[in-house]
């Protein structure tokens, strides 16, 4: 029988994102800082025309948005049919469609903002002392969460085949 939650799963990581963005775009104003905790963590309406965490941004922007968008795509395609290959066998852990599924829900996330807009709604906003984490959003956390889960599957894997456990 073939895995139908990893789709769940990224249907409502990417809902969880769009209902996000939107709160913001509504009810925020572009560049309005609102203090979540002191000297940490604020709410900042920001467009960003890279790829998560503001990498890329300067090729973003013009005529590479375009570029960003085809890539964004492809690798989104590319994902959905590695998941959907996944899903079709019950061999492969868990941990494999579950990164799979949040990588693609951000992908898809930003994708959509991407395409209607030309840029991505960012709000997440952390900084300590000097350091300063550029802002994300849901999907940018959603494909990290994945790429770090895919990190798991893989050695996990490497200590299957080795005889552990």
């Amino acid at each position: 029988m073939a895995r139908r939650w990893p789709w769940l799963a990224a249907a409502a990581v990417a809902a969880l994102d769009r209902a996000t963005k939107h709160l913001i775009e509504t009810r925020v104003a572009e560049w309005e800082a609102i203090p979540v905790i002191d000297g940490f963590f604020r709410i900042v309406h920001t467009r960003n025309t890279g790829v998560a965490f503001s990498l890329f941004a300067e090729q973003g922007a013009g005529g590479g948005a375009v570029v960003l968008t085809v890539i964004t795509a492809a690798l989104t395609l590319l994902v959905a049919a590695l998941l959907w290959q996944a899903c079709r066998t019950a061999r492969e852990h868990w941990t494999l469609p579950a990164a799979l599924a949040l990588i693609l829900a951000g992908a898809a996330g930003n994708l959509y903002d991407r395409v209607a807009w030309g840029s991505v709604t960012d709000f997440l906003d952390f900084h300590a002392g000097a350091y300063h984490w550029p802002a994300f959003n849901v999907a940018d956390s959603a494909i990290t969460c994945g790429a770090a889960l895919l990190l798991v599957n893989l050695w996990q894997s490497r200590k299957r085949e080795s005889g552990g456990v």
